[in-house]
């Protein structure tokens, strides 16, 4: 799959609603189609809203998004969204819900994954008497069943045991693997995303401040530990003191001087904590994730 599964050029959201103000504001970003994407960031970040706004149900204040090549809402038969409060109709049953899910998606519904997902759930059972965890089963089995092009999901296994957290990640990895189904994933769950996903956007202060293969945003960084002196001329993200040791997470400009540093190569974990800990850190985006707005690349600054 080719093309930009989203694309967002000066993206803005407003809320009217007294002390929320900006959830986004000049946000530009560009994922490829095809990758499985960390969401992160620390609450009221924007990454709902982003979601939201990707999955047409918000309306941006000032800026666009195009999602697969079009307006959100043109999109929509091609997206599937997966809510933080899972929204299903209580007074349905498992297989009445599976049922509507084929019903209003005739084209592309895909019954044998829906009732893989759906797994052991009593198909007799009502919506409202299902466990959070199952509800959370039964909106990734339609979504899933849809068998959309772009899947966003917003901390979609919160409320998830360990053993079920770990077989829907499978499912969702499989489905990407087997029809490059782009996924994109909120989570506070860092250890989870490491090892699942291929592209990484980090949202603070409304803004991608990371973005771009997982891989070639840890390479860039480094973890730097020796006596306490100038790290010039790498850019400072996050820097310790313990006595006369000094523990510093750099973006590398040039080689490191290894007479005086011990270098290391940071865990996903330690960078992401690192950059959510140094707000004034500044932006980096990968040249997959620039977005091109009128011929030119927009790039966080």
């Amino acid at each position: 799959m080719t093309g930009a599964a989203i694309e967002a050029t000066g993206l803005g959201m407003k809320y009217r609603s007294r002390g929320r103000g900006w959830a986004l504001r000049d946000c530009s970003f560009r994922l490829p189609a095809g990758r499985v994407c960390a969401l992160v960031g620390p609450n009221g970040a924007g990454k709902s809203t982003l979601l939201a706004l990707a999955a047409g149900f918000l309306r941006p204040s000032e800026g666009a998004v195009r999602v697969l090549g079009e307006a959100p809402g043109e999109a929509r038969a091609r997206v599937a969204f997966v809510a933080q409060d899972k929204p299903l109709y209580p007074q349905l049953t498992v297989a009445a819900t599976l049922w509507a899910g084929a019903e209003l998606n005739p084209e592309t519904w895909d019954q044998d994954t829906a009732e893989r997902i759906a797994g052991e759930l009593p198909r007799d059972a009502a919506v409202r008497d299902l466990s959070g965890g199952q509800r959370t089963r039964l909106a990734l089995a339609l979504a899933l069943g849809k068998r959309p092009e772009l899947l966003l999901l917003d901390e979609p296994m919160a409320d998830l045991d360990p053993l079920a957290r770990h077989q829907l990640m499978g499912a969702l990895m499989a489905e990407a693997a087997e029809h490059s189904t782009t996924i994109v994933m909120s989570s506070h769950i860092l250890t989870e995303l490491e090892g699942a996903c291929d592209y990484l956007l980090l949202v603070d202060g409304g803004r991608v401040r990371l973005g771009g293969e997982t891989e070639d945003i840890v390479a860039a960084h480094t973890l730097l530990t020796g006596p306490v002196r100038d790290t010039a001329p790498h850019t400072v993200v996050e820097s310790r003191t313990a006595g006369r040791l000094q523990t510093a997470l750099v973006r590398r400009q040039g080689p490191v001087d290894t007479t005086v540093w011990e270098a290391a190569e940071p865990s996903l974990e330690e960078l992401l904590l690192a950059h959510l800990r140094s707000p004034e850190a500044p932006a980096l985006l990968t040249p997959s994730a620039a977005a091109v707005e009128a011929g030119r690349e927009v790039v966080a600054v």
